[in-house]
């Protein structure tokens, strides 16, 4: 069960890592980044996010 949870999180974290990346490619993250000079705050959080779940999805894997 605890290997199940911790899959699960890699893969969310990895889904959240790949949409960042798209948001952050995005044609409203390039007006934002021309304005402001750093993509959408979406884009950030979401990259994040990611990164989080997906150390937290693969030291529960390795601390089985």
């Amino acid at each position: 069960m605890h290997a199940a949870v911790a899959l699960a999180l890699l893969a969310g974290g990895i889904l959240l890592l790949i949409f960042g990346v798209s948001a952050a490619q995005s044609f409203s993250a390039d007006m934002a980044r021309f304005f402001t000079g750093s993509p959408t705050d979406k884009a950030i959080w979401m990259l994040i996010g990611g990164v989080v779940l997906s150390i937290v999805g693969v030291v529960g894997l390795i601390r089985r």
